[in-house]
């Protein structure tokens, strides 16, 4: 069993930065694939981005490449999104997940078995 939780969400102009974070509990996280996912008022819940158990491979959606960065630091059972140049339109409850141990890295939430509660983010123009 895996529990998440996140944090660092909160309200900032068009163009500022946060920087979320996602704690896991267990001692397999090292050995997960961990996501971030996204979910907008009346919209589906969207892929943000993903890093592999051992940092070495990472996905991102186009909507965030080149803004957003996902890290992870297995020394203190976290992941972590760095969000710059945000936008309104990065408005949404944040997510993180957790796959199975070694799994591939994935963009369908469907493939991730654990969740976090979600932190808001909020984008004003």
């Amino acid at each position: 069993q895996v529990q998440l939780v996140e944090s660092g969400g909160g309200l900032v102009q068009a163009g500022g930065s946060l920087r979320l974070s996602c704690a896991a509990s267990g001692r397999t996280f090292s050995s997960r694939p961990m996501g971030w996912f996204r979910q907008a008022p009346g919209e589906d819940r969207e892929f943000v981005a993903a890093i592999s158990w051992n940092a070495g491979n990472t996905l991102y959606a186009d909507s965030v490449k080149g803004r957003f960065t996902i890290s992870r630091d297995n020394a203190k059972n976290t992941v972590y999104l760095q969000m710059n140049y945000l936008k309104p339109e990065d408005t949404a409850l944040y997510y993180c997940a957790a796959k199975e141990p070694y799994y591939k890295l994935s963009s369908s939430d469907d493939t991730y078995n654990y969740w976090g509660q979600g932190t808001q983010v909020t984008v004003s123009s």
